[in-house]
């Protein structure tokens, strides 16, 4: 397999507007939408394309209410680059599963005491 690091790349520039930069974010969301099926294939992941997909839409669900431009900007950008980084294949199983953890969601309980947290393997 040859490692072409240009696949996928894109340059960077700044919306013109809040019209520009929504039509940006959405073929983002679009772009990894139909991503799934493929980093669920490449990753091997244990999971269906549908937690997948919905793993995307919470993601770009967290940053909705972006009053800034330049902020907006930037989340476009970076989305963009985890992109690439995944349909590149330069991440490993550990980064991309980090997105599943029960840990990073906000709703999460903590462990009463640290003996309960020890006992299931939380550090």
């Amino acid at each position: 397999m040859v490692i072409n690091a240009t696949y996928l790349a894109q340059r960077t520039r700044s919306s013109m507007n809040w019209n520009d930069a929504k039509q940006r974010v959405m073929r983002s969301y679009r772009e990894w939408l139909r991503a799934a099926p493929e980093i669920q294939t490449m990753y091997g992941l244990n999971m269906p394309v549908s937690a997948i997909r919905t793993k995307i839409r919470q993601e770009f669900e967290r940053h909705r209410y972006v009053n800034d431009i330049q902020v907006a900007d930037q989340l476009i950008f970076q989305a963009h680059m985890e992109y690439q980084e995944t349909l590149n294949y330069w991440k490993q199983l550990s980064h991309v599963l980090k997105y599943f953890r029960a840990e990073e969601d906000p709703r999460a309980r903590l462990p009463r005491n640290f003996m309960t947290g020890f006992l299931e393997g939380r550090n």
